[in-house]
């Protein structure tokens, strides 16, 4: 695909962004800006496609609206080739061992020179910075996970766990892509670029709300609750239903409450009479009772009643959503949540997540899902003024495939 087959729209629409790097953190966060517009350059090694093309059908929704090319940043002919694709470029996304891209020859100075308002997002796993022993160390989803803390609050008592899937990449994803929006902002406005230094482990550190501060503060390693969604609460998130399946509830706030407990036959209870919010495990007189209720509402309603029921109550609660349930569900199917695309790999349409979240104003758009191994590699070099001797020329080398 050449530059000028590219649709225009959405509020990226202009933008240039380059990214390198395999799996979903550093590649991810461009696609965001493909989605709204943008210009972004998938750049693949020409030693060996990205191991996510491995990984079922996630290429194509992972690298959306991206051209692919397939080049050998290190070797100086590949290193050329990658200052003059950024000569133009507005951000560069790069998803690598802390300080690769110095080795390379290609810090941020270096980068600056060629181009001054280049914004330049690293992501890796320990960053960039920091104990030597640390920064270059390789990492994947689960280490950045594990290394944040956020594994030892996660799981059951007997066993910490990593939420799946890859919650440590696309919350880094996120990241990145907001502060090189954030970056983005301000080079345009001064003509000065700027370098984020996302280390993927702080990504999942900065979730960790009231659990890391008080960890920190006081000294408290939380349990590790499983079902429960705190450790005041007296009944778990989670409720097993009639037919087997599962529903998730939050019960909170004193209008809540007085809805549930009617719901479940306690509105009567003079245990329950005055006001309150939400009931605890210390509740020795209430406690006991609401458990009870709580388990045989759910244990003598199958799940779609259950939530029926709680809803029209005005109680908070949804039933543990399948694949196969998201597509029959009404509001999925209102707000076209799983949508479908042309994909080029396959050479028919695939159904995935619509773009997240809606514009108004300037919707996201996807033309095709994530391109062939290269697919794009001749028009983005012929973009840059390579002849066709030239281009013949690097191929023969391995420069590019």
């Amino acid at each position: 695909m050449k530059r000028n087959e590219l649709p225009g729209f959405g509020n990226m629409s202009g933008v240039k962004v380059v990214t390198t790097g395999t799996n979903i953190a550093g590649p991810v966060a461009a696609t965001f800006f493909a989605e709204q517009g943008a210009e972004v350059i998938h750049i693949e090694s020409s030693k060996a496609p990205d191991m996510l093309r491995r990984m079922g059908r996630a290429w194509t929704m992972e690298h959306r609206n991206a051209r692919s090319m397939a080049l050998n940043i290190p070797s100086p002919e590949g290193k050329a080739l990658f200052l003059r694709l950024l000569k133009d470029a507005d951000i560069l996304i790069e998803a690598s061992k802390g300080g690769s891209y110095d080795k390379w020859g290609l810090s941020d100075e270096t980068l600056w020179e060629n181009s001054p308002r280049l914004v330049i997002a690293h992501v890796s796993g320990f960053g960039q910075t920091g104990d030597p022993g640390y920064v270059s160390r390789p990492s994947f989803d689960p280490i950045g996970q594990a290394f944040s803390g956020f594994v030892a609050v996660n799981g059951t008592p007997d066993m910490p766990y990593a939420p799946k899937p890859y919650t440590c990449d696309y919350i880094s994803a996120l990241f990145v892509a907001s502060a090189a929006a954030m970056a983005l902002f301000n080079a345009q406005r001064t003509g000065r670029g700027e370098s984020i230094d996302c280390a993927q482990y702080e990504a999942m550190l900065r979730i960790q709300g009231d659990f890391l501060v008080d960890g920190v503060n006081a000294g408290v390693q939380p349990e590790r609750l499983g079902i429960w969604g705190n450790t005041l609460q007296a009944v778990p998130n989670m409720q097993k239903c009639a037919d087997g399946e599962w529903v998730m509830t939050a019960f909170g706030g004193v209008g809540v409450m007085r809805k549930l407990e009617e719901l479940i036959g306690l509105g009567g209870d003079p245990d329950f009479a005055e006001p309150h919010a939400g009931v605890q495990k210390r509740e020795t007189q209430r406690a006991p009772k609401f458990v009870k209720a709580v388990e045989k509402f759910f244990s003598t309603h199958t799940a779609e009643e259950a939530c029926r029921l709680m809803d029209e109550a005005g109680v908070p609660c949804s039933p543990v959503m399948t694949y196969g349930m998201m597509q029959d569900n009404p509001q999925y199917k209102a707000r076209e949540s799983i949508t479908e695309w042309y994909d080029p790999m396959t050479g028919g349409n695939v159904k995935g997540c619509a773009c997240v979240p809606r514009f108004k104003n300037n919707p996201s758009q996807i033309f095709r899902g994530g391109a062939a191994y290269g697919a794009d590699t001749k028009d983005i070099l012929a973009e840059l003024g390579c002849s066709a001797a030239e281009i013949e020329e690097l191929y023969a080398h391995d420069i590019v495939k």
